[in-house]
């Protein structure tokens, strides 16, 4: 399999040949699916908490005592069954991460490769960089590389910092190392612009 190779004004200049077992396999949902929920949990803070009758503002004292009132017996107003008493198994704080093993990670971003390639949404470009900082040169190279409207992710070994700068203003656009690079990140974009050397690296990774 081949792909075309362009430059930043979208000329051909090239092409390159990809990997069968790395961009041409089955497409599975089922890992793409494992590595976003991965990635998703890793994210989580997990700072929430309620507080358990140990924790929650009030007397320790029995209210009243233990028979002949009429009423139920209680120990202590903190008690979960009263108002303002403490909760009983509240979320606490916590580690939402999951492992995920090295070949599902893997196999997830080649299956998110794959199925971006299926649908025509890759363009691979011999190098991404600008001049100067400047927010408006780079809009125009991503629109002329098609990537007008939407989430875009920019994959490259070492971005270019000028590039990486400018582009940082852009609603949608997201510029990512390909040692870096996960299967959300390409499953959650809409056009994937990557350069040569990091298809050519991501190919020696995911051989």
């Amino acid at each position: 399999m081949q792909i075309d190779v362009v430059n930043a004004q979208n000329e051909k200049v090239g092409s390159l040949d990809l990997r069968d077992e790395v961009f041409g396999g089955r497409v599975k949902a089922d890992l793409i699916w494992q590595s976003v929920v991965h990635q998703n949990a890793g994210e989580r803070r997990g700072t929430h908490a309620t507080k358990t009758r140990g924790l929650v503002s009030g007397s320790g004292r029995k209210p009243w005592r233990q028979k002949g009132t009429g009423r139920a017996r209680v120990g202590e107003t903190r008690n979960p069954l009263w108002r303002k008493g403490g909760t009983v198994f509240g979320p606490q704080p916590r580690d939402y991460a999951q492992s995920l093993p090295r070949k599902v990670g893997r196999g997830a971003l080649r299956a998110a490769l794959t199925q971006k390639l299926g649908a025509g949404a890759v363009t691979v470009v011999e190098a991404l960089a600008v001049a100067e900082v400047k927010t408006k040169a780079a809009a125009a190279i991503l629109r002329g590389l098609g990537a007008a409207v939407g989430k875009t992710l920019v994959i490259d070994v070492h971005p270019d910092d000028n590039f990486a700068t400018s582009v940082r203003n852009i609603t949608g656009v997201r510029v990512v190392r390909s040692a870096q690079v996960t299967a959300r990140d390409v499953a959650d974009a809409e056009r994937v612009i990557a350069t040569r050397a990091a298809v050519e690296r991501l190919q020696e990774v995911l051989a």
